[in-house]
């Protein structure tokens, strides 16, 4: 049987996207550290290995609140993006790797964190590396912002993902029944935690051509642009649109 990730190359897709990456993807709110810290015992001194880090927007978060992050990414754009990025942290350390052979020492690692990018890996193999770092007892957070559709103008941009995305069903967030798998036999604790990004015109515009399903050339990228610009003047309020997250976290401890 074939297998999805090797037909959507999941370390290949965003080579082209980085800029818009780094300059329209949403972070992730402050209150993931407070959960973490609440649901653990995170300390200073952990070593935590951010995998699957892209550009680093979810490793500039522990960095800025004084965590050591070993960046673990294999797209070399978005590796290289981050190291830009985060170069003035001097507690991060970029790796090029993937999620399956991460490189990293046996038992080294106190928290894994994969943001936005446990969907992109292989199960199994990952589920075994994991278990190969992490120290004992060691921590497991995978985390996503999930775009919410509470609103007309969200729905409609759900829509507009599903009419010009060329593998948008293929490449949808896991499903819960996949972590608890992943997890097994352990159990996990889960939160949800809301936040929103305002985005003008060329935000939000760049913010949808940083998905790897979207469309950046061609006669499809010229419809897709009419849609935007038409999506976007129909519901800006002041120049901006809102687009609101469900940031969701699974946490084995």
């Amino acid at each position: 049987m074939e297998n999805i990730l090797d037909k959507i190359k999941p370390t290949e897709r965003f080579t082209n996207r980085v800029e818009n990456y780094v300059k329209y993807r949403p972070s992730y709110p402050d209150t993931v550290i407070k959960f973490l810290c609440e649901e653990t015992d995170l300390q200073k001194d952990w070593n935590i290995a951010d995998i699957g880090a892209g550009t680093g927007i979810f490793s500039e978060l522990l960095l800025k609140n004084g965590y050591k992050v070993w960046g673990v990414e294999p797209n070399r754009a978005m590796r290289e993006a981050a190291e830009k990025h985060l170069r003035s942290f001097n507690k991060f350390t970029s790796v090029d790797a993937t999620a399956e052979n991460t490189s990293l020492q046996d038992r080294s690692i106190n928290l894994i964190t994969v943001a936005q990018a446990f969907h992109w890996m292989n199960p199994h193999t990952t589920k075994q590396e994991f278990r190969r770092i992490l120290k004992t007892p060691g921590c497991i957070a995978l985390i996503w912002n999930i775009r919410l559709t509470n609103t007309p103008f969200l729905q409609k941009l759900e829509q507009l993902k599903a009419d010009f995305g060329t593998d948008y069903k293929a490449t949808r967030i896991v499903r819960e029944d996949q972590v608890q798998s992943f997890f097994e036999p352990a159990v996990f604790k889960k939160a949800a935690l809301l936040h929103s990004q305002l985005l003008n015109r060329e935000g939000f515009k760049g913010q949808l051509l940083s998905s790897s399903y979207m469309p950046l050339e061609g006669s499809k990228y010229m419809e897709l642009d009419n849609a935007m610009n038409r999506l976007f003047e129909q519901y800006e309020e002041d120049g901006l649109v809102k687009i609101d997250f469900e940031t969701k976290i699974y946490l084995k401890v």
